[in-house]
């Protein structure tokens, strides 16, 4: 910490954005006292003000959290927002999906992988998903209709000599890779009005920044250059948006995907489980050790 700049020290007060909580003071909105609701702290909002969702008590606007359906329990809605947001407009915002469509879910047991498969579910689409082997019943648990190892061979290759038929009209890359080879062959198998949709890179995902930039975002048509759309999904506070995944929950057309559940004074050994990466759904801390 010593490293820091003072400012950002002062700043970074709380971390985390995903919460599931009680209303203790509506503020004039909407909400009244005692009401039971899920949301989130997007990161501007946790950077300008340093409130974050990995405390006792935090302050955000009333349209960033929804009614907790009761149909889910406090620790089962914490981890619903940030992945589930980005699994829902990435798929309507973006992909405008369609009944009768097909998606396929590159990292179908990561958070955003596990809600997009049910959510592509939910309006009818049939969904291919890759994991490694050991999740694979996971995957499919989800609803996940087909099923690729990604650890038998280069995904691409795969799918290569799958020779889809018909080709996929979403490709969602939920894993946060930057390596090219995905976009670059995806003409055999996302159907030419089809979209490829990322998360963008995380973590080690980065890679190879200059290969990625010429091949998916540089390379024009006439130099080899991939004719498919291809879209970075950034999640926004859309009120509509997380009424809508809401929904999803309240009719069980999309349930919880909890990893693990960490007392609030081991909070570090839920960043510890994240850091396996090994973690399939969220890593829950639970704040109030008396919630459901």
């Amino acid at each position: 910490m010593g490293f820091l700049p003072s400012f950002l020290l002062r700043r970074l007060v709380s971390t985390e954005f995903d919460l599931a909580g009680v209303v203790v003071d509506g503020n004039g909105t909407d909400l009244k006292e005692g009401d039971e609701v899920f949301g989130w702290i997007p990161l501007n909002q946790n950077l300008s003000t340093g409130q974050g969702a990995l405390s006792q008590y935090t302050r955000l606007p009333a349209v960033n959290v929804v009614l907790r359906p009761k149909n889910v329990t406090p620790t089962e809605a914490s981890g619903f927002t940030v992945a589930g947001l980005t699994a829902y407009q990435a798929l309507f915002d973006l992909a405008k999906l369609e009944a009768g469509q097909s998606v396929f879910v590159n990292g179908g047991s990561t958070a955003v992988g596990s809600f997009a498969i049910q959510i592509a579910k939910a309006k009818g689409a049939r969904v291919a998903a890759s994991a490694s082997a050991k999740n694979e019943q996971y995957v499919r648990g989800l609803g996940a209709d087909e099923f690729f190892d990604y650890t038998k061979a280069p995904l691409h290759e795969q799918l290569l000599a799958a020779n889809v038929t018909p080709k996929y009209d979403v490709f969602y890359e939920t894993v946060g890779i930057l390596d090219p080879a995905l976009f670059v062959h995806s003409p055999a198998y996302l159907a030419p009005k089809g979209i490829f949709l990322s998360v963008g890179p995380q973590g080690s995902g980065i890679g190879n920044i200059a290969s990625f930039a010429w091949n998916v975002l540089l390379r024009p048509a006439f130099l080899g250059g991939v004719k498919r759309e291809w879209k970075l999904v950034a999640v926004k506070p859309v009120p509509e948006d997380l009424k809508g995944f809401a929904k999803f929950v309240e009719e069980g057309k999309v349930r919880p995907v909890v990893d693990s559940v960490h007392a609030f004074e081991d909070a570090l050994k839920a960043y510890e489980r994240i850091l396996t990466k090994r973690a399939t759904g969220k890593v829950v801390v639970r704040v109030d050790p008396t919630a459901a």
